[in-house]
Order: structure tokens, then C-alpha cells, then sequence
């Protein structure tokens, strides 16, 4: 298992759009990919599972991949964050 921690840097936090983003990035790798807010874990494959974590500007999420392909899923969603998921 690798596990990273993000913060989200869009001014805007996460939304329908970014997530929307980050299931689509979640859903092309194999591994389990999860997000983690203030002990609260979700499926990072569901747009309404990252919906609820309303995660606003600032917030800071575990990330944590668990399988074949988890340093690519790491890699890839922590780019999303670390480009704020191209909205500014």
C-alpha cells in the first residue's frame, strides 16, 4: 500500500467537477484507490463518495492506493491536485 497526503489547492475545493476528475483518474487503474478527510475514508472510483467529503481549500486528504498499479494511481491523481485540477 503507498498513501500520500494532498491538499487541495483550488480556490473553489472539491466539487462536482474535480471530482468528477479524480473518479475518472481512479477508475483507470486496478488497485483500490481511497480518500481519507478527518477519519471519514471513500471510494476514490465514486464521483458522489468524493463529493461528500467536502473538501474545501486547504483540506488536506490521505491518499492511498493498494495494489498492482498504486504508484501510477498516486502519481496520477497527486498531479491532478498539485495542478488544481486545471481550474485557475
Amino acid at each position: 500500500m503507498v498513501e500520500k497526503i494532498l491538499t487541495v489547492r483550488n480556490r473553489a475545493g472539491i466539487h462536482a467537477r474535480p471530482a468528477s476528475i479524480i473518479a475518472q483518474a481512479a477508475n483507470k487503474f486496478v488497485c483500490e484507490v481511497s480518500l481519507t478527510k478527518d477519519g471519514t475514508t471513500i471510494n476514490a472510483k465514486s464521483i458522489m463518495g468524493v463529493i461528500t467529503m467536502a473538501a474545501g481549500y486547504n483540506a488536506n486528504l490521505t491518499l492511498q492506493a493498494d495494489g498492482p498499479d498504486e504508484n501510477d494511481a498516486i502519481a496520477t491523481i497527486s498531479a491532478l491536485f498539485e495542478n488544481k485540477f486545471e481550474e485557475e
